[in-house]
């Protein structure tokens, strides 16, 4: 046997040991609850035997049976709850197989070599990962699907991080894929299959046990379901955890002989994936989320930033020369359809956005982002800017020609970016953090008014179907793929908020510079851009300028508007001109 061979096996090995560990706690969660009962039938088969008699004896007799009884109640009313409770399930978007034929032929292929049973399905995750998910509960299962005998032994499901299609050339994914597919192999053991559906019984039910949406009965009923389910999943979660690492070890042994020369390039562009997939998201995603509009093409979006973050980075040199091999996303045959419904999926996992489109929550092209997003996002931001400067009864500026104090015949003059700066310059930092508290209020308020975000049904864990028919208001453009796509996962969402809460500097530093670049596009020529690393940029002749950051800071942080000044200057830039809000 080969040395991979060897690890192989002491990988499988170790796993059922602990898969075995696991099972035993569920079996001594047993034999407690069984052994009340065992006492109760020896007293009273000594009592009916004439050995155990007397008044001392039909007490405990009684007692014990009481016990017993409740004891056996309770234990079945927790087993009943594990057993029932819903798994958690990943928000994913289902690929069918008519829509992506390619794409199963390589998994399937991959799984012939491995010699493995192949994954009983193919489902796509917004995010850089993949790995095997079982969705055998019947709680999983699609109303609309075909109920077959023997689902429960189903393979599991393989879930594929979309930006890896687009990103990844096909060769590429699947080395990547191999020892992800390798783990049908242990999933399929006996042993294996049910210390996994055991543990997933217990954090569903420790999960149900902690929703607050349940009556004062019910909670009170299921708070000693949870206490009882937690203690048994502290008994067997270190046996849980070695037991899916001794899975994995097996698994990438088994995978050894499939492309692995292949896969150690491959990991590195996991690497770059995920970097360029989190600044994506961050930079450029989150603004638009924000807004109300959610980018479309997500997948696509990640290529440009790759190859811009390969061109500006030197230790990847070299990657963008793969692009002229054929990228995963070409197994598919939709892949527009399918992006936009990953791209949709990650609004709702990392911002919280509802689960179709519409007024106020519709999907922006990369084209028109500059003009629909960076413009509209600079301009909201400088009209609560001075919103707020409004509320604080800050004087505005006086037109040119003006007399000194109030504008002339109290007419209200534009707003202007030499308001913004007189007045934090003014009064230094006692202004700046009065402006910032203000400013982080009324975004607040905005917040705190925004109508919380459509769910499929309520108490569902079901997202809605990306499908169109004429009782579904999903995305028109997904119809080119029928039923062929779905969106599943668990509610209430974002699971994942991207970035934590800005602080009232941030906001107040994002706010100027918007009032800038307002400034700069309606004053100097400028105009709104887009960095694919970067988000919401400000073009100038063409060029993106990175130097106003520092200016910025100086009067917000410091008072100082000299910098900034000298950089309006600079560039043509007329503070004293009203700009347009919206």
């Amino acid at each position: 046997m080969s040395d991979s061979g060897v690890g192989e096996e002491i990988g499988a090995q170790g796993a059922r040991a602990r898969a075995l560990a696991v099972l035993r706690v569920r079996s001594r969660a047993a034999a407690v609850a069984l052994l009340p009962a065992a006492a109760a039938v020896v007293l009273l088969v000594g009592g009916a035997t004439g050995r155990l008699t007397g008044g001392s004896w039909d007490a405990a007799r009684w007692a014990v049976t009481g016990v017993a009884v409740a004891v056996l109640l309770s234990a079945a009313a927790v087993a009943a709850v594990i057993t029932r409770a819903r798994p958690a399930l990943s928000p994913t978007v289902e690929i069918a197989e008519r829509s992506a034929p390619d794409l199963y032929r390589l998994v399937r292929d991959l799984a012939d070599r491995l010699n493995v049973p192949a994954p009983s399905s193919i489902a796509l995750t917004p995010d850089c990962d993949s790995w095997l998910e079982d969705r055998t509960h019947p709680a999983h299962a699609r109303a609309d699907a075909p109920r077959t005998p023997g689902a429960a032994s189903a393979a599991p499901v393989l879930v594929i991080g979309s930006p890896f299609l687009w990103w990844m050339r096909v060769a590429e994914l699947r080395a990547v894929l191999a020892p992800v597919v390798a783990g049908t192999g242990p999933a399929a053991h006996p042993d294996i299959a049910a210390a996994r559906r055991f543990v997933r019984g217990l954090d569903a039910a420790v999960a149900l046990a902690g929703r607050r949406d349940l009556g004062l009965i019910r909670r009170a009923a299921l708070g000693l379901v949870g206490r009882i389910a937690r203690l048994m999943l502290r008994a067997c979660a270190e046996h849980a955890a070695l037991m899916e690492r001794g899975v994995a070890s097996a698994a990438s042994e088994r995978a050894q002989g499939v492309d692995y020369g292949l896969r150690i390039v491959a990991q590195e562009q996991v690497g770059l994936a995920y970097a360029g997939w989190d600044r994506l998201l961050t930079r450029v995603a989150l603004p638009a989320w924000r807004m109300g509009r959610w980018p479309s093409r997500l997948d696509v979006g990640v290529v440009s930033a790759l190859t811009e973050l390969s061109r500006r980075d030197r230790l990847a040199e070299g990657f963008t020369s793969r692009l002229g091999e054929r990228p995963a996303c070409d197994l598919l045959e939709e892949p527009g359809a399918v992006d936009e419904a990953a791209s949709l999926l990650a609004a709702r996992l990392f911002h919280g956005g509802p689960a179709v489109s519409g007024p106020d929550w519709s999907p922006v092209d990369w084209q028109q982002y500059p003009e629909e997003v960076v413009d509209r996002k600079w301009r909201t931001e400088a009209a609560r800017l001075h919103r707020v400067l409004d509320d604080m009864g800050v004087r505005r500026s006086a037109r040119p020609g003006d007399p000194a104090g109030e504008p002339a015949g109290g007419a209200v003059p534009g707003p202007t970016l030499d308001r913004v700066m007189a007045h934090l310059a003014g009064q230094g930092e006692e202004a700046g953090d009065r402006l910032a508290a203000g400013i982080s209020a009324e975004v607040a308020r905005e917040e705190a008014e925004t109508p919380p975000p459509a769910s499929a049904t309520p108490g569902s864990n079901t997202l809605p179907s990306t499908t169109t028919d004429a009782t579904t208001s999903a995305p028109a453009t997904l119809d080119a793929t029928g039923d062929a796509l779905a969106l599943r996962g668990t509610d209430p969402l974002p699971l994942f908020p991207l970035m934590p809460p800005r602080t009232g500097r941030e906001l107040l530093a994002d706010h100027v510079t918007a009032m800038v670049c307002c400034a700069a596009v309606d004053t100097a020529g400028a105009a709104p851009g887009l960095d694919w690393l970067d988000g919401p940029a400000l073009l100038m002749d063409g060029k993106r300028r990175t130097d106003l950051a520092g200016g910025v800071l100086s009067l917000v942080e410091d008072g100082d508007g000299e910098p900034l000044r000298m950089w309006l200057a600079s560039t043509g830039v007329r503070p004293e001109k009203p700009v347009r809000l919206v």
